[in-house]
């Protein structure tokens, strides 16, 4: 049994000692499926909010890519959806202005889909749907702002912002390795039959995690990176 403190993001009706037990599961496809139709109508109003300033792509990302959301039913964390937000931004505006711009208009368009108004946490926007009167969290979707490019090497990179909350400032930050190549990675597990290994290991990760500010998107990444390793995939993916 996994017991841990649910405060942050997972919460924070506990008071100062309590525990919870988490018991992650996978989430059936057809839950999610109308709750993504929403949020995609929610990202093209985004779109339509600051096309006067900038344009921008989005694209569901880790373990909804993969089929594998996750939810706990006996807590009140409820399951998260990742979308990465790629900006096409000519250098007119800085970091801050970009992520304040996408935030103002999730915080006019989400509260129409019963969702809440966006948290700025460090890497991503966050925003929730809530059971007031249980007082429980349905589920949420982070949202990470970012641009690609391709280096001197003609390498693939990313960058996204960062909100470093100590200094109130937000800066383009490159993208840790472990971000990289998630969804070529996941297929070769696929293809060389460690697939089921990956999910066991996501979910035990999920269910050990005892940082309320560590969202899914990492965990996954995490989850991919440490299986690479373990068979030596960290480079190439043929």
């Amino acid at each position: 049994m996994i017991w841990q403190m649910l405060n942050g993001r997972h919460g924070n009706n506990l008071s100062e000692g309590e525990v919870k037990m988490y018991h992650f599961n996978y989430v059936p496809s057809k839950q999610l499926s109308p709750i993504k139709k929403d949020l995609i109508s929610i990202m093209n109003s985004v779109q339509n909010f600051v096309c006067h300033d900038f344009t921008f792509q989005f694209e569901f990302v880790g373990s909804i890519q993969q089929e594998m959301v996750t939810q706990d039913i006996k807590s009140n964390i409820g399951f998260d959806f990742d979308v990465d937000i790629q900006v096409n931004d000519k250098g007119i505006f800085s970091a801050k202005e970009i992520k304040n711009k996408i935030r103002t208009a999730l915080d006019k368009v989400a509260p129409d889909f019963g969702y809440s108004h966006a948290e700025d946490s460090t890497r991503v926007l966050t925003i929730k749907m809530k059971d007031r009167i249980n007082a429980r969290i349905l589920h949420s979707c982070d949202f990470a702002v970012v641009k690609c490019y391709t280096d001197a090497s003609g390498r693939e990179c990313q960058k996204y912002i960062r909100f470093h909350k100590k200094q109130k400032t937000y800066a383009w930050e490159e993208q840790t390795k472990g971000y990289y190549l998630l969804s070529e990675k996941s297929q070769w597990m696929k293809d060389h039959g460690y697939w089921n290994e990956m999910r066991k290991l996501y979910l035990e990760k999920k269910n050990n995690n005892n940082n309320p500010h560590k969202h899914s998107r990492s965990i996954y990444a995490e989850t991919v990176h440490e299986i690479c390793q373990k068979y030596r995939i960290t480079k190439g993916i043929k």
